[in-house]
Order: structure tokens, then sequence, then C-alpha cells
């Protein structure tokens, strides 16, 4: 069976990747920058380049989508993407609105309202979730010095809705990559949506930090990059001299606590008497645990990535693994578009189990049905699990 799939701000393309360990068939992408372009193209994928805006406003019916990956609305098993989350942060601040209504987010859905996938998948920052809408008239955007008008509700109950409007059952939901097996502590919100009301869910954890078999426990650092250890670096930023200095007192899975007490206020400058925890500050990263979020250059002082064992940031080799991106994927650009590119994508184990649950929601396998559940009070933690992590929205059901 085929499971064709359009996908949007498809960046390295590490969801994408996942989706096709799953099984999917990833038919086109799309980017706006061009380092990511020309690496999907490097790797033997089709990719159409530019503003994605433009794009739809010069061609609304999404024929430079549909056309070269061979399909017509109704036909695509699923339309993938992360629209940027500027608007909602950095970005919404300087424009004055924090509604999505005037983000990417709409070419998002404009596509999913023509191409009519069966599924889709969007994946966003988690802090979507707690957005205040806020929104500035549009004649009065190019005022600096008028302040946004605060409206009720959230930026995320409009996404909701405009979802809603679309005919979609949706079901959505924080997922840390950590418990798909992917060696790294990332949480990211999925949303998933259901064209024709089927029963879908977000994949269920596959990995746990305690466990009785090894296969099933959390991946940590160690498994990914340990074997890189005797071999050339690659690839890779650098620290200052004055940052190595520091790093050399700071042991593994330490960090700016961990200097002597007499080198913290130096090494720290103006960051020691502010507040919060800092806990990027001269990080030296730990074998024995999943690693942080990357973050697109391990060489910022408040989010440093400073290996292990060695004075230097992780390479771009080790970013790579870290994201579990195949060893002959090509990564295309500079260094710091490498870093960016990689520190940007979407894992590829939390790609796969969402494109395993996609699959096994459309061949009606995803569940094992009994008269009763046996083992009751394991079940009923699972399910009390289930239900309290998941909100789910079916149209035309009251809630």
């Amino acid at each position: 069976m085929s499971y064709p799939v359009i996908s949007l701000f498809s960046g390295a393309m590490g969801l994408d990747l996942g989706l096709r360990e799953a099984g999917l068939d990833i038919k086109i992408s799309q980017d706006f920058d061009p380092w990511c372009v020309k690496t999907a193209e490097a790797n033997g994928h089709k990719s159409i380049p530019g503003d994605i805006r433009k794009l739809i406003s010069e061609d609304p019916e999404c024929r430079f989508l549909l056309e070269p990956a061979g399909l017509v609305p109704g036909e695509a098993f699923a339309v993938v993407g992360g629209p940027p989350c500027q608007p909602f942060s950095t970005a919404g601040k300087r424009l004055g609105t924090n509604d999505p209504r005037g983000s990417l987010f709409m070419e998002f859905i404009q596509a999913i309202r023509v191409i009519r996938p069966r599924f889709f998948v969007m994946e966003n920052v988690k802090g979507l979730l707690s957005v205040p809408l806020k929104h500035k008239p549009l004649k009065d955007r190019e005022d600096k010095h008028l302040e946004p008008e605060e409206l009720p509700g959230s930026a995320f109950e409009i996404i909701k809705e405009t979802f809603t409007e679309l005919g979609y059952r949706i079901v959505y939901g924080v997922l840390d990559a950590a418990h798909y097996g992917v060696p790294q502590f990332r949480e990211r919100l999925v949303i998933i949506g259901s064209r024709d009301n089927e029963d879908i869910f977000l994949p269920k954890p596959t990995h746990f930090q305690i466990h009785q078999d090894p296969a099933s426990r959390w991946n940590t650092l160690r498994d990914a990059i340990e074997v890189l250890e005797n071999e050339p670096v690659g690839p890779c930023a650098s620290f200052s001299p004055e940052r190595i200095k520091f790093l050399r007192e700071v042991p593994m899975g330490g960090n700016w606590r961990h200097l002597p007490e007499e080198l913290i206020p130096i090494a720290m400058g103006g960051a020691y008497q502010s507040g919060g925890g800092k806990v990027g500050f001269y990080r030296r990263l730990d074998y024995n645990q999943p690693a942080p979020t990357l973050v697109t250059s391990p060489v910022q002082k408040a989010t440093m990535l400073c290996h292990p064992t060695q004075d230097r940031p992780l390479s771009v080799r080790e970013y790579a693994r870290i994201q579990q991106f195949p060893e002959d994927w090509k990564i295309e650009g500079g260094i710091s578009d490498c870093y960016r590119q990689i520190g940007n994508a979407v894992p590829i184990g939390l790609g796969k189990a969402i494109g395993q649950m996609l699959i096994a929601v459309a061949n009606n396998e995803a569940m094992i049905k009994t008269r009763r559940l046996r083992g009751t009070s394991v079940h009923q933690n699972m399910n009390e699990i289930h239900h309290s992590a998941v909100e789910q929205i079916a149209v035309g059901k009251a809630e």
C-alpha cells in the first residue's frame, strides 16, 4: 500500500526521514532556506524552493506541490510540517501580534484545505500552548509605538478551531523525543489530524527511564557518539581560549557551578547576578544521560554543548548522530548552516513513531480488542496516563 506524503517547512528532513523509516513515501518537500533545499536535493529528494506565502498566493490551488508529487486533492496520505514558531515569540513581539491568523500557520492550513490529506502532522514549540492571543489591526502594524490588543483566549485556541473548521479530528500533546529512542531530551508540541474521523492517538512511548530490558531504556549520549572518540572530529565550531580555560575545570555532567568559587564571577560576567538556574553556562555533557535539547549553535555562552571528555563543542557529525540522521545523509552549507539545519530538525525516532501510528490507524491495526482487560492494575495505570496526557477533539461532538 502506498502512503504518499507532502512535506512543508521541511528543513533538513528529520521528520521526513522518520516517516520514511516507518514506511511512508515523501513525494515532495518545500522550504524557504536555500541550504535546506540543497540538502534535500543532495540526498536525492525533490524540494520546492521559495517563500511559501508567495507560492500559495500565486497558486492557491497548490499545483506547485500536487503536480510534482503526482497527486490530486484527496490522494495524499499526509501533509506534514512545522510552521516556524517565531510569529508566536520573537517575531510576534516585533510585529505586535501573537495571532496565528497572521503567521505562516495559515499557509499550512491552506495546503491542508486544498490538498485534503487523510492525515496531517504539525509540530511546533511547546510554548505555543500558552501563548496569549494578541492582535494589532493590520492598519496599525506599522506603528511600532502602538501596543497590540490582548484578546480573550490563546493563540492555540485559534489553531484548534481552525483545524476543526476544516473538518479534521485532532489529537495533540507535548512529546519528549527521549521516550522514542532518541538520545536527547527534546520536547515538541505535536498536533495530528484525521480527515475521516479515525481513531488517531499520540504515539505511545517505546523507551523508558527505568526498564528491565536494556533495549527499552532511554538511549544516552554515550550510545550516540562515544564510538567517534578516536575518529577525526570533522567540521566543528570552536570555543574561545578563555572559555576553554574555564571548561577544563568542569567535570563531565557539570556546569558553571562546578568551577572553583573564585573563578565563577569572572567566568559568568554580568550573568552572575542574574536570576534563573543558568544550567547551560559552561555545560559539559554527560555520557550517561540523554543529551539536552540541541540548539542551533553549540557555542553560545548560555547554551554551551561541550563534549563530555574533550575541550570542544559537539561536532556537526555528533549533532547528526544525536538527531539520528543516517551516516550517509549529506547536510549542505557551512558549519553554521549545518548546525542550524540539524539543530532545528525533528529527531528521526520521533518522526518514525508518528509514522508508525498513522499506518497502524489507517490499517485498523493499532489496538488488540479484548472482552476485558487482564492485569487490571497495570492497564488502569496506563489508561490514566493516556487520558491525562491527551486531549482529543472530535468534530461535531460536544466536549
